[in-house]
């Protein structure tokens, strides 16, 4: 007789064979693929790869990553488990089973963040984080048409300044790998962050975060200049079938020229042609109107697409509540001051003999 719940699972440490497992899912996500686990490996985290098949064929995927607290541990599966969130069985069996997974590594807490937005499927004791780490909305745009239907989609002021920023000279490049300027790049994301008021982390972060995946050919780095200055630049990265927008930059300078815009439809057109059917804005606000920090990011981002894509957010199970209430009560406030301290350091990249001066 067949067992009440056919799946079965195991850990699986080869990139080949967890990529691929993945790809076979719903909606696979950048940071469930192996290269986002190798890279966190390197600042604190280990990374665990689980998979779980029907009929010797995979049904879902959680990548887990473990950070040590003393004796404790927390535990991560960023925008995952990717599985099929209306198969109700699933669900319950791959919860348990993280469940029994935190338990055994001691841990505060573990945090899940699927792309799902039916709060009814917060079951077992899981409960909404008061601790948000990724964006729980984002903006997708649909890359199967054609060139022209997608930038005819687009809103006539969006069309208007990519034709713009052509007009008055900005030019768009693409490095290789060994030709990427990490120097500039990420002092223009300085410069960003201070103006736009988010903490960064240094340069070394970035330096492995984007040239790692730009190695394996994974992201690529867009680089608008006027007059050859570059002004502002993105980075893109693509997994499975989905192109992501991580990270945007861009000086004070020739802003009125609209490079954003070009960066955004260059970004597109490689996204189609590598083969991604969505491109992904990564990062939209919860209310549309003025009220909400991510307001501008919204009305930018509308231009090209107003497919707003919400999720519940994070997700937490507590083993010990007692320890997961002291956690993240404590937490909040250690953070806030290494905010207050990120934001002066970063404040001297962006402008040294500014901050000189104070």
């Amino acid at each position: 007789m067949s067992p009440l719940h056919p799946f079965t699972s195991s850990p699986v440490h080869n990139a080949t064979e967890w990529d691929s497992a993945l790809a076979q899912l719903p909606h696979p996500h950048l940071l469930q693929c192996w290269a986002w686990g190798e890279f966190k490996s390197k600042y604190g985290w280990s990374a665990r790869r689980i998979v779980w098949k029907k009929n010797d064929q995979p049904i879902a995927a959680a990548q887990i990553l473990k950070r040590s607290v003393g004796p404790l541990s927390i535990l991560y599966v960023p925008r995952g488990p990717i599985l099929d969130w209306h198969d109700r069985d699933l669900v319950q069996h791959v919860l348990s089973d993280l469940q029994s997974i935190a338990k055994k590594d001691r841990a505060i807490f573990i945090k899940i963040d699927p792309e799902i937005d039916d709060q009814s499927l917060i079951i077992n004791h899981w409960s909404l984080s008061t601790s948000q780490v990724q964006f729980k909305n984002t903006v997708w745009l649909d890359l199967n048409p054609s060139e022209d239907e997608i930038i005819a989609s687009f809103k006539q002021k969006t069309r208007y300044n990519i034709r713009l920023a052509e007009r008055k000279g900005v030019t768009v490049q693409t490095p290789k790998a060994d030709d990427v300027p990490f120097d500039i790049l990420y002092k223009m994301y300085a410069e960003t962050s201070v103006r736009d008021g988010f903490v960064i982390r240094h340069e070394n972060y970035y330096r492995e975060a984007w040239g790692s995946f730009i190695r394996l050919g994974q992201a690529q780095p867009f680089i608008a200049s006027i007059g050859g200055d570059p002004v502002a630049a993105i980075i893109v990265f693509r997994f499975a079938d989905r192109a992501l927008y991580l990270y945007g930059m861009s000086r004070n300078l020739h802003r009125e020229k609209m490079p954003n815009h070009l960066l955004q439809w260059r970004a597109m057109q490689w996204a189609k042609a590598q083969g991604c059917a969505i491109y992904d804005f990564w990062g939209a606000p919860d209310v549309l109107d003025e009220s909400d920090r991510l307001y501008g990011v919204w009305k930018f981002k509308e231009g090209f697409s107003d497919h707003l894509v919400r999720s519940l957010g994070a997700i937490d199970y507590a083993p010990s509540p007692a320890f997961y209430n002291l956690y993240t009560t404590i937490l909040p406030k250690v953070l806030n001051v290494m905010r207050r301290r990120g934001l002066k350091q970063t404040s001297e990249v962006a402008d040294p003999a500014k901050t000189s001066e104070v």
